[in-house]
């Protein structure tokens, strides 16, 4: 590809960073050898791979450094930086939480009750960012790695963290409250204020193209015309499916994207309305 590298940031650990690679990977783009490398060119396909902490990702990104990063929801929020999200990715998922002494026996029950209590907290800006948007003011304390027990210790009042089963915080002796503080997911970002790069639409369109692949799937079958418009009506495809005639002049040849959650009622259906040699195959990618 001629012009510029987009210069796209690639998170070099944690949760993110292998989903990342592959995603990457099966949009056709060059990946890492023995993940050494910091930096990986790839005119061929138009980009520059920056691979960077996570946590860095939207910084770099919001100051106009590079055009494009992966990085997670949570640690754009966090950031407070001029970037913004261009598509969710569906990997990475968290949730982040208040947790605080059991509401029984005089914790808090609601984000309103966070008045005047002190936060700790990894992520000060984003829960910064909850409390001015719920009107609450609050001490948020800054907290490196695990803050479980920062209640114990006399640090905090409540905490904010990711949480999964609740088995650390209860260990604690806390409890989640109120709504989720947020849901987080890997994202695709960009800088805010300035126009998309040249190359990102293309970016895009790849990595959407392999999510989706990854969602559906291809069904092949053939379908006796007197039964045509049903066996549609069960596998429509996303905007209409492929028919075809065959030998036989009764029978047609269909083809059409189904959800892969729910291909093997569609195969049940297909099969009990009198379709035959019903085949799935995946797709690698697409563009839809």
């Amino acid at each position: 590809m001629s012009g510029p590298l987009l210069k796209v940031a690639v998170p070099n650990k944690g949760s993110l960073s292998g989903p990342a690679e592959q995603l990457l990977g099966e949009a056709g783009y060059a990946m890492r050898r023995e993940g050494r490398e910091l930096v990986l060119a790839d005119p061929d396909n138009g980009v520059e791979l920056y691979f960077l902490r996570p946590r860095d990702i939207a910084l770099y990104v919001g100051s106009g450094t590079l055009d494009a990063g992966i990085t997670g929801r949570d640690l754009l929020v966090d950031s407070s930086v001029d970037a913004v999200e261009v598509a969710e990715l569906g990997f990475g998922p968290s949730t982040f939480w208040f947790a605080g002494p059991p509401a029984a026996s005089g914790g808090p029950a609601s984000v309103g009750d966070l008045a005047g209590l002190r936060v700790a907290t990894s992520y000060p800006g984003l829960v910064a960012h909850h409390l001015a948007a719920s009107g609450v003011d609050a001490e948020v304390v800054r907290l490196d790695g695990a803050v479980e027990t920062a209640v114990r210790l006399g640090v905090a009042d409540v905490v904010a963290d990711v949480v999964e089963t609740g088995s650390t915080l209860r260990a604690a002796g806390l409890e989640v409250f109120g709504e989720p503080i947020l849901r987080s997911q890997a994202v695709l970002v960009r800088r805010g204020s300035a126009p998309a790069p040249p190359g990102l639409a293309v970016l895009v369109r790849r990595v959407m193209g392999v999510l989706t692949a990854r969602r559906y799937v291809m069904v092949d079958y053939d379908c006796p015309r007197t039964h045509l418009d049903e066996a549609v009506r069960i596998s429509p495809g996303l905007e209409s499916p492929t028919i075809a005639p065959l030998a036989d002049p009764d029978w047609v040849a269909v083809r059409a994207m189904v959800g892969i959650a729910g291909v093997n009622r569609v195969m049940d259906e297909l099969y009990e309305l009198g379709a035959r040699a019903i085949l799935v195959t995946s797709i690698h990618a697409c563009r839809i």
